[in-house]
Order: C-alpha cells, then structure tokens, then sequence
C-alpha cells in the first residue's frame, strides 16, 4: 500500500500514523530511538506490507501490468489502490479527505525533527503539490506517476501507466474493493495487538 492507504489504516492514532508514514525510510531496527508510539506505526506499517504482498488480489492487479513494467508493476498497484482509497473517500471515512490531508501535513510538521532526512526533504514537495488528495483524480495520478519515473532516471516508464489504469480501470478498482475490505480487517487487528503489547 502507499502513502494515503498506511495513513489511513493507523485508525486515527497521530504518532502511529507518522511511524506509518515514513517506516519505508528506516531500515532494520533503526528506529528504537523512537518514541513507543512511532516505534508501533513502522511495525504495523511492516505487517501491512507482508500481508499485501502476500494476498493473490494485489498479485492479481500487479500482473496486469508485469509485462510492461516488471518489478516496478508493485509499486505501480500501491499507488493505483491509493488512487481508489481517496477516490471512494466517503465509504471509508466520515472525515471529508481534504481535511484529513490537511490535519496530516500539520501533524508530520508537528514532528518534523523526527522524520529521517529523506522525508523532510521530501515534505514540502508532497505539500506543495499535495500528493495525499490528489490521489484522487486521474491528472494528479498522472503526476505522481511521471514523478515516480523521473525518480528512476526514467527507466521504470511508470508515467505510462496511466494509460494502463483508464484501460482496466473497473478491474483494478474491484481489485481494490475486494483486497481492502480484509486489509482494513487485519490491520485493525495488528494495531490493536501493537498498541496492547
């Protein structure tokens, strides 16, 4: 899952969605000199990503495109499943997605002397073009996916895949429906275990 879904799936909970939210920058146990709650936001963050990669239905999203973009089709299928979570905002939360994003940004400045260097270098970027709503649309889709490619040097072509999301749209979008309703599941579940250890 990306940005938006790992969010999401922190239930509310600030200093885990932060944990959540930049647990991709860390590696190994580099984050015990983190405070208890972000420490359990890069553990749920690991689970979730070991339960998706696991699952047949993100494998299933991730084939349609492994022809054209090999071991990037991954990465192509999170930000895809993304762009359905914000699209289909309201099944999912009573908190309208602008303010959610909005209360977010606030929280990762909150923060910022935590987050690895990567993200706060990041930041203001993903704010000034608020990737978390943008989501949402097909053109911010469509910015997000050149950016991606110009992070590669190009050589992943993930801005063509826009064209791979409006072409399969409606099997992609079941996709997500299906996968995440069990993913919501789970990772309420690993939250609950996180925050009672």
């Amino acid at each position: 899952m990306n940005f938006l879904a790992h969010i999401y799936l922190s239930f509310g909970d600030g200093p885990t969605s932060v944990g959540n939210f930049i647990a991709d920058n860390i590696r190994g146990r580099k984050y015990l000199h983190l405070p208890p709650d972000l420490q359990k936001g890069i553990l749920l963050h690991r689970a979730i990503d070991t339960f998706t990669d696991g699952h047949p239905v993100p494998k299933r999203s991730s084939k349609r495109l492994h022809a054209n973009y090999g071991h990037y089709s991954r990465v192509i299928v999170d930000l895809y499943y993304d762009h359905f979570l914000a699209k289909n905002w309201t099944s999912y939360s009573a908190e309208p997605l602008e303010s959610f994003v909005a209360n977010f940004y606030a929280l990762l400045e909150e923060h910022h002397a935590l987050l690895p260097e990567r993200v706060q270098y990041m930041l203001p970027i993903m704010k000034a073009e608020n990737w978390l709503y943008n989501y949402g649309n097909l053109n911010g889709m469509a910015q997000v996916l050149r950016g991606m490619n110009r992070r590669t040097g190009g050589r992943s072509k993930m801005d063509l895949a826009i064209r791979d999301l409006r072409e399969h749209y409606t099997d992609f979008e079941t996709d997500f429906t299906d996968f995440f309703q069990e993913l919501v599941i789970f990772s309420q579940q690993k939250y609950f275990d996180l925050k009672n250890d």
